[in-house]
């Protein structure tokens, strides 16, 4: 399932920007994500979301970056197709190793 993002990513830095520049206002990051979420039009859970992203990617947060995350993903692709491939391999070979049993029994 492949979902498209609603926002640009200038759009997300500037949304979690003004979370930042404006944390000491609020009694909480929750207030001052509630207080900007809805002036950017998305949910405070995303623009929190978002937060959490920055801080991990910047290495303030503990977590799996956002390059760490891609190239995993990544792998774990490269992983499943080399698994298919070995499972069709594995067939293919069956198929001609009782072909040629079957030559050998003919002759």
């Amino acid at each position: 399932m492949n979902k498209t993002n609603k926002f640009s990513p200038e759009v997300r830095e500037r949304a979690v920007r003004l979370v930042q520049e404006h944390r000491d206002e609020y009694r909480s990051l929750w207030a001052a994500v509630e207080s900007i979420a809805p002036k950017i039009g998305c949910t405070p859970s995303t623009l929190l979301d978002w937060v959490k992203r920055m801080q991990i990617d910047q290495g303030t947060r503990p977590g799996i970056t956002t390059e760490e995350r891609e190239r995993m993903k990544a792998l774990e692709r490269e992983n499943r197709e080399l698994r298919r491939a070995n499972e069709i391999l594995k067939s293919a070979s069956a198929f001609f190793a009782q072909a040629a049993l079957d030559r050998e029994l003919k002759k």
